[in-house]
């Protein structure tokens, strides 16, 4: 029996929060496409091994809370939270996210992920993100580090 749209979103957060990346993207539609502040659009694969990747590299320190899941035919809403370390500067992130969702084929096929990118710099850097993390400059600074360690990632993982 297929899942309902409101079912498919709390189990890949239920998938999220025990660490279980296959399980979250197995979710995902084969053209999904992903967004965020960070790693702004990821397509297919790529989505689907930054979630690896993420969970892999946090698996220590991550805990995933999610609520308010939401869905009809076609969208869905959820919030969600993440505590985790930033390996990077040995910083304890507590990111507060909203997020929402297109279905296709009984899978997710949009999926973006909004929170403040100035409030998770500053607990993420510190110092620098406090004061840099509302200019353009840093977030750019910042996507092309997160895209290049999920290249790296995706490759090494060939």
């Amino acid at each position: 029996m297929a899942l309902t749209n409101k079912e498919v979103i709390e189990s890949f957060y239920s998938a999220f929060a025990r660490h279980d990346p296959e399980a979250m993207a197995a979710l995902y539609h084969d053209e999904v496409e992903f967004s965020d502040p960070v790693f702004e659009t990821l397509k297919g694969e790529q989505a689907r091994n930054m979630w690896r990747m993420l969970i892999e590299r946090g698996k220590e320190t991550l805990s995933i809370k999610f609520s308010n899941v939401q869905a009809t035919e076609t969208n869905g809403t959820a919030n969600w939270t993440a505590d985790y370390l930033f390996s990077s500067t040995g910083n304890m992130v507590h990111n507060v996210v909203s997020a929402s969702f297109e279905f296709k084929d009984g899978k997710i096929i949009r999926h973006a992920d909004y929170f403040s990118f100035w409030k998770w710099s500053r607990q993420a850097l510190g110092t620098a993100g406090l004061l840099l993390g509302w200019t353009p400059f840093l977030k750019k600074k910042i996507s092309e580090q997160a895209k290049k360690g999920l290249e790296k990632y995706s490759k090494s993982k060939v």
